[in-house]
């Protein structure tokens, strides 16, 4: 009898041990993360995006609000809103007109003739989508409480961009484009240096954003855009994104498309304010979203473009912020990057 015929069959683990060498076993975990990430994407944009519902909007009052018919007015704005609407209080409309230059307040109710009469003048650049609320229910209100309002949009969105969802559009090509161009640089230049990745990265977010801004405004005229200000927004943008993806890329290899992802796709963008104003957005999406990104290039671009003279350093912070980190991880981890190449010795 030979020796083959008593050896025993297989055991359990050894079954699962020799599978998982097996080009099947990375497929298969593949398979089930794609369709994980697939109902993540789709419920993170339909939860944030879907049912839009004022949360806290910051609005501006000035005149006759203490007023019996103007108090019960905002009372009824509050209670229509169901109590969204966060009144902020204003000596003077040139006073409340600063606040929402300054992208404090999305609104400024006007009451005058000692309640009788309100003037709402929105900022359809500030969010189209809370502006659309407040045009629709002001109106609304005042009929139930006798005071006739005027609705006046002082800043109207572009007429290339009716929906105010172009700084969202090219906010999200610069991140997606930035980690989609780390990714290749390791596939396609796995031999590039630290330092020459970092180059490279800078040379395509250089290329990227002008690219970008140039299409949009020179080839499409969607937007009328500060160009030099909204393309070095763009490239720090598409930079950050890179260098997010090569931060993870060393810390996790293979996998770092997955914190990458859920990062800037299914955390950031949703909750960017792009495409649905900030005081829409559930309240912690809301306040995480302006410390990622997508939200920090969608509130530079947005102010850039429609707010000018009243940039604030906060989303450049956050997207330098991210920058640097992303740097500074890779280059005290760089020799576990994957590629590379070794010093060739100097021949005398």
């Amino acid at each position: 009898m030979s020796h083959d015929a008593h050896a025993q069959p297989p055991t359990r683990g050894q079954r699962w041990s020799e599978f998982r060498q097996t080009a099947w076993w990375p497929a298969l975990v593949l398979v089930l993360i794609l369709a994980a990430a697939a109902g993540l994407f789709a419920g993170s944009y339909t939860y944030s995006m879907a049912d839009p519902t004022p949360r806290s909007i910051p609005t501006a009052v000035v005149g006759s609000y203490e007023q019996a018919r103007g108090q019960a007015f905002l009372d009824g704005l509050e209670k229509a809103l169901n109590a969204s609407v966060k009144v902020h209080v204003y000596d003077s409309v040139a006073g409340a007109r600063q606040a929402m230059d300054e992208q404090e307040v999305f609104a400024i109710f006007d009451i005058r003739d000692d309640g009788r009469t309100a003037v709402l003048d929105l900022s359809g650049a500030s969010g189209a989508s809370v502006a659309e609320v407040l045009a629709d229910t002001a109106p609304a209100v005042g009929k139930e409480t006798g005071v006739e309002v005027t609705v006046r949009d002082l800043n109207p969105l572009q007429e290339g961009d009716p929906r105010g969802l172009a700084i969202f559009y090219i906010s999200l090509a610069a991140v997606i484009v930035g980690f989609v161009g780390a990714i290749q640089l390791s596939v396609h230049a796995r031999s590039l240096t630290p330092f020459e990745r970092i180059l490279f990265t800078l040379a395509y977010a250089l290329l990227g954003g002008f690219a970008i801004a140039a299409t949009v405004d020179w080839l499409l005229g969607a937007l009328d855009l500060p160009f030099v200000e909204s393309w070095l927004i763009l490239a720090l943008t598409l930079f950050a994104s890179g260098m997010v993806f090569t931060m993870f890329n060393t810390l996790f290899g293979r996998w770092a498309m997955l914190p990458t992802w859920g990062l800037m796709i299914l955390l950031g963008n949703p909750s960017s304010g792009g495409a649905v104003s900030w005081p829409l957005l559930p309240s912690p999406l809301g306040e995480i979203g302006k410390w990622l990104p997508p939200g920090a290039s969608v509130n530079a671009q947005h102010t850039a473009v429609y707010f000018q003279g009243h940039q604030h350093a906060f989303p450049f912070l956050v997207l330098g912020g991210w920058a640097l980190l992303s740097c500074v991880v890779f280059w005290i981890w760089r020799h576990r990057h994957p590629g590379g190449r070794e010093r060739r010795p100097t021949h005398t």
